[in-house]
């Protein structure tokens, strides 16, 4: 239940944001539909690095995109940090005096009821921000989204995205971790929330939908991704749009482009994507190590400088801005724990994205328009 206490907003040279009211007309752009502009509330206690890591990112995002911020956090903490960035009544900060602790999980949304993660969920619940950014504790910030903020039209679920580094576009991950042990049901419909993303974030007009499993042959896997399969490959249902399904991929299949979207349960997805982080970390000090072991190899990656920043960074989990938690009537984006100035600013930025690309509208257009939701949520109580 949200709280009916006022939020303690300090006063900033920026104009009121209007609360937000679903899309809305613009009389100038000859009436077509706009969104409304990013307004992104931060967690700035949330990650190992908050909040001087968090609010740095937040103010660097503002000054190189002009990104909307709003900062929720302890005001004796945020506040001097504001200050030395030069920032201080110019950058919004919401006053919120309780946190979730890094190692606390889904039940600290209800033990902390006015945390800064739970705050900033309320004001876009509030219409006064359009997305939440935190690198906080992934279980409490999902549930937390999940009690703050309403599910889409006919989502049974919400997921986590995150984009992998594949040539020419990157590979959708999904879900990465926001829900462990789903039904088959929500499984497929992870689906369609992953090719909506891919269509507007991407724009690739048909995404190739692959369901990671232990082969590729139809009846490799567990009942759950057996039962996903024959969901996946049948006609949608209550007015869905069509999924270009091509079967199963496994995990060698997630950086080699087969796919545009990975559909997975929370559990494995985030295994996977741990993995994927473990070796590209390993395989950058190996590479480290190999360069800097004769002069022949040093000079060698001297000329070949400029290609491996590139390689780093394609590889660094900060560069792509987190994971997307899809499916809510409303924009979130969860930041790697450990994020620095950098990592939070390009989540900033991905937010903002997210919110002016009008993902959410594009999933309800993929559900179709006759789709309620409330057979599937029957079902997925047994």
């Amino acid at each position: 239940m949200t709280q009916s206490r006022s939020l303690a907003i300090e006063p900033a040279g920026a104009a009121p944001v209007e609360p937000r009211r679903g899309l809305h007309l613009d009389a100038h752009q000859g009436g077509q539909i706009r969104p409304p502009q990013p307004v992104i509330a931060v967690d700035a206690m949330g990650g190992d690095n908050a909040p001087g890591e968090i609010v740095a990112g937040a103010v660097d995002a503002f000054r190189t995109w002009g990104t909307r911020i709003i900062l929720i956090g302890k005001p004796g903490q945020v506040r001097p940090l504001l200050a030395e960035h030069g920032l201080l009544g110019q950058i919004r900060l919401v006053t919120a005096e309780d946190s979730v602790a890094m190692s606390e999980g889904a039940l600290a949304s209800w033990r902390r009821p006015r945390s800064s993660i739970a705050v900033a969920c309320q004001l876009v619940h509030l219409g006064q921000a359009t997305a939440v950014m935190s690198a906080g504790s992934t279980g409490a910030i999902v549930a937390v989204a999940r009690l703050r903020l309403r599910n889409l039209p006919g989502v049974i679920r919400p997921a986590l995205a995150v984009s992998l580094p594949t040539r020419p576009t990157p590979t959708l991950l999904i879900d990465a971790g926001a829900i462990a042990d789903p039904k088959p049901e929500v499984l497929a419909q992870f689906a369609q929330l992953g090719a909506a993303y891919a269509e507007v974030a991407f724009g690739i007009i048909k995404p190739r939908v692959g369901l990671l499993s232990i082969g590729t042959e139809p009846g490799k896997g567990n009942k759950l991704t057996k039962r996903a399969y024959e969901l996946l490959v049948a006609e949608p249902t209550h007015g869905a749009m069509p999924i270009s399904f091509v079967g199963n991929v496994e995990g060698g299949d997630l950086l080699a482009g087969k796919v545009d979207v990975v559909v997975a349960d929370g559990f494995s997805g985030n295994i996977a994507l741990k993995t994927l982080e473990g070796t590209a970390a390993f395989t950058a000090a190996q590479l480290r190590s190999a360069l800097g072991g004769s002069r022949s190899a040093r000079l060698g990656a001297m000329l070949a400088r400029k290609e491996l920043r590139e390689l780093r960074s394609r590889f660094d989990p900060e560069t792509y801005g987190g994971a997307a938690l899809l499916g809510l009537e409303g924009t979130v984006v969860i930041a790697h724990g450990a994020s620095t100035q950098r990592g939070a600013a390009a989540a900033c930025k991905l937010a903002g994205e997210i919110t002016s690309a009008q993902i959410a509208e594009r999933i309800k257009e993929r559900l179709g328009p006759h789709r309620q939701g409330h057979f599937l949520r029957r079902s997925d109580r047994h």
